[in-house]
């Protein structure tokens, strides 16, 4: 087997075994921990941020500043103004191909 089917067959293991062991350790009635219910709140927001970071300023494994990072930018100020999210994507889209299109100028 080569090492690409072993690493994504290893993965997908992990992955179930995962899944599966949420269920098998708290199955009936029992609540988990007070720590874990706060920290399962808390998790969402920074694993977002760091996904759209990586996408946003990584490209081909190298770091990438174009205009990408003006259209994070803008919406990030639209977010900050609690636009509603239609405003803060079309800013996002409009704010990046500006740049783009004065880049290529």
């Amino acid at each position: 087997m080569s090492n690409t089917i072993t690493t994504v067959v290893l993965l997908a293991g992990g992955t179930y075994v995962l899944k599966a062991a949420g269920p098998l350790l708290l199955g009936g009635n029992r609540q988990p921990p007070p720590i874990m219910h706060r920290l399962a709140l808390l998790l969402p927001a920074p694993l977002l941020g760091a996904l759209v970071v990586t996408s946003t300023v990584i490209d081909s494994q190298q770091w990438v500043l174009d205009a990408r990072i003006v259209g994070v930018a803008v919406a990030g100020i639209a977010l900050w103004r609690r636009l509603p999210f239609v405003a803060v994507v079309l800013l996002a889209a409009a704010a990046t191909s500006l740049t783009r299109l004065a880049s290529s100028m």
